[in-house]
């Protein structure tokens, strides 16, 4: 019988990033600049891709303090023209693209679905699917013509692409999302690339800073692990299915959601001891900075 390694004998190196170049949507605050930061940490070289240039550039100077190359470019995912030629000026700067994370979106009010407007639904489909797949479709014909021929592309969907809650279009196109990961992965397999998503639980970024402490102690009382969702949970994920611990993975929705999802909770969970994280951690994020918007 072989022997069990140990954990010092594992090559930690299959995690390392250092040299990769990448690039993240969406990444000028919360869950897209958690995940820049996640790639910069390991070595990667990260392209900022936005909207909002104010931001942005705070996120490539907090990059680049890590010791990486890092610069914005402007974007609109849901504009294939703009799409592509930010992939052009990745390539241009880094002089290849080995990692994409798609994480540009946003949500809607709650509303009901009966009195939802086509342009709403539309701008919500057209950002959060179409613009995942007009993205994933030109980092994927770059990483089909570089040599080697090779790539991670990792979208972001949400676990309201799995269960109902919300808007009704932000869910059918994160729904959309993880089924079109699992098509491309099935498709781009042949070309050493591998594409797979994260879906996110809800996340204490800036944006949700104005929930109510009631709100938030609901969200807490439906989670097994006893506590908010924070960008620096994404960490670990994201460098995970970035590098090269992850290449026999492909076309899998990594639900990183503190188990939210595995249940329909009737009644609060009891728990036999304190969450790793306390309601007053939650609101510290080491993402963000204290002048972000």
């Amino acid at each position: 019988m072989v022997a069990a390694r140990r954990l010092s004998d594992m090559d930690l190196s299959l995690f390392e990033l250092r040299g990769k170049s990448a690039l993240v949507t969406g990444a000028s605050m919360g869950l897209g600049r958690a995940c820049a930061t996640a790639l910069a940490m390991t070595g990667a070289n990260v392209a900022v891709l936005d909207i909002d240039e104010s931001s942005a550039v705070k996120t490539v100077e907090k990059l680049r303090s890590r010791g990486v190359d890092s610069f914005f470019v402007h974007c609109d995912v849901s504009n294939k023209a703009q799409v592509r030629a930010a992939v052009a000026a990745v390539v241009a700067r880094f002089g290849r693209l080995d990692i994409a994370i798609n994480n540009a979106g946003f949500g809607i009010p709650v509303g009901g679905s009966e009195n939802l407007a086509q342009e709403e639904w539309n701008r919500v489909i057209g950002i959060n699917l179409t613009g995942v797949f007009l993205c994933a479709q030109a980092e994927a014909q770059q990483m089909i013509n570089q040599e080697p021929t090779q790539g991670k592309i990792i979208n972001i969907a949400s676990m309201y692409g799995s269960v109902a809650g919300g808007n009704c279009a932000y869910n059918a196109a994160k729904a959309g999302v993880i089924h079109l990961t699992k098509t491309l992965a099935a498709e781009w397999g042949r070309f050493n690339i591998n594409v797979n998503c994260i879906s996110p639980s809800w996340v204490m970024t800036r944006r949700m800073m104005h929930l109510s402490e009631e709100v938030r102690s609901r969200m807490r009382a439906v989670t097994p692990m006893g506590h908010i969702q924070r960008p620096e949970d994404m960490f670990g994920p994201v460098i995970f299915l970035a590098s090269q611990a992850s290449n026999f993975v492909t076309g899998h929705d990594l639900l990183v959601d503190g188990g939210h999802t595995v249940n329909t909770w009737l009644s609060p969970l009891e728990r036999t001891l304190a969450p790793r994280v306390t309601p007053e951690e939650e609101i510290f994020d080491t993402a963000q900075d204290a002048d972000d918007p």
